[in-house]
């Protein structure tokens, strides 16, 4: 699994990551928090990291949450499971 975080130091919220997102999601800077909203949507695919003029977002994997996903999905495709994925 992917997350995006965003460095509410270094977000000035110039809007240079929703300009390159291909959904158009902006990392908004509200006092000093900075958010992305509707991440349901985002695809992680890191042209928001790549972009970004100051650094702000990195995207971090998730390892242990990945590598349990994989095992259950094996699982259910063996016939394994019980919930029959």
């Amino acid at each position: 699994m992917l997350k995006i975080l965003v460095d509410k130091d270094k977000c000035t919220g110039c809007g240079e990551c929703k300009d390159i997102c291909p959904k158009g999601q902006k990392i908004w800077k509200i006092n000093k928090t900075a958010h992305a909203d509707n991440l349901e949507y985002c695809h992680v695919c890191t042209l928001c990291a790549s972009k970004c003029p100051e650094g702000a977002i990195t995207i971090e994997r998730n390892a242990p949450n990945e590598e349990k996903e994989i095992k259950r999905l094996k699982k259910a495709k063996s016939g394994k499971s019980k919930l029959g994925i």
